[in-house]
């Protein structure tokens, strides 16, 4: 497996993961919005054998770096992929100088609940029908203080 930044022959593959990933309620990323992406912020993958297993994507035009997304394919889950992406965006985010990382996440999502906690970040606040079918959020944190994920 590779992880590596995404480029502008990815947006494809990105986007038809994507489409399987995530319905309509969780917010799904257009072409248009992986390619602003590519640009303008921190948008990695992971392939394994010229397939993209996963990516995350952190937008960094901000205070606080945001996990804005993180997806990987129903054939690669339980291989660690999601925690690697994340420890990889972790390290540049500390090399960009950034104090903390940012998220929301569904509450009924408990496997990235517990893989967030696992890595290190808190719940900060619950936020109220949050998604567009009336589920909740968790805003959760990590504070880099000198260490990455």
């Amino acid at each position: 497996m590779i992880i590596r930044k995404s480029g502008p022959a990815d947006v494809a593959s990105l986007y038809k993961l994507e489409q399987e990933l995530f319905s309509i309620e969780n917010f799904p990323l257009s072409k248009s919005s992986f390619t602003y992406h590519l640009r303008n912020n921190l948008l990695y993958i992971a392939e394994v054998d010229g397939n993209i297993a996963g990516y995350v994507l952190v937008l960094i035009k901000r205070v606080n770096a945001k996990l804005y997304s993180i997806g990987v394919d129903e054939a690669y889950r339980g291989k660690k992929i999601a925690q690697m992406l994340l420890e990889k965006i972790s390290k540049e985010l500390i090399s960009l100088e950034f104090k903390r990382l940012v998220l929301e996440v569904r509450v009924d999502n408990e496997a990235a609940i517990s893989l967030y906690k696992k890595l290190g970040f808190s719940v900060i606040k619950r936020l109220k029908s949050f998604y567009r079918d009336g589920c909740d959020a968790y805003f959760m944190e990590y504070e880099y203080a000198g260490k990455a994920l």
